[in-house]
């Protein structure tokens, strides 16, 4: 095995370890917003935002916004809350949560194609 062929394996390798970093890697969830006692979610191509942070035993407002006409994008499905809400275009629809126990929850489009997810501290 002559350099090139060295620089060529170590190449590889390095190639080989930053996709597996890149893609596979853990992600941070620091795209979570703070909900506080009301916040809007954007329903457009996704959900923006769409992580969001609630407290633990505190009454929150969540507003879904549906400008998509995407009809995906016509129903929320929040399943560990037993929630599943019609979002009419261009209008807000308002559910109520008061989650009773930490972790993440996930929300998802009715055909589960667009997700977000909620954070309970």
């Amino acid at each position: 095995m002559d350099f090139a062929d060295l620089i060529v394996l170590l190449s590889g390798i390095g190639g080989i370890g930053f996709i597996s970093w890149f893609f596979f890697g853990k992600k941070a969830a620091s795209n979570a917003v703070e909900a506080g006692n009301a916040i809007t979610i954007q329903v457009s191509g996704g959900y923006t935002p769409a992580t969001i942070q609630l407290q633990k035993g505190k009454k929150t407002a969540i507003s879904f916004h549906r400008t998509d006409p995407s009809s995906c994008l016509e129903e929320v499905i929040i399943a560990d809350f037993k929630i599943r809400k019609f979002l009419p275009l261009n209008e807000r629809v308002d559910i109520e949560l008061n989650p009773n126990k930490t972790g993440t929850f996930q929300f998802s489009c009715g055909m589960n194609m667009f997700h977000g997810k909620i954070i309970v501290k």
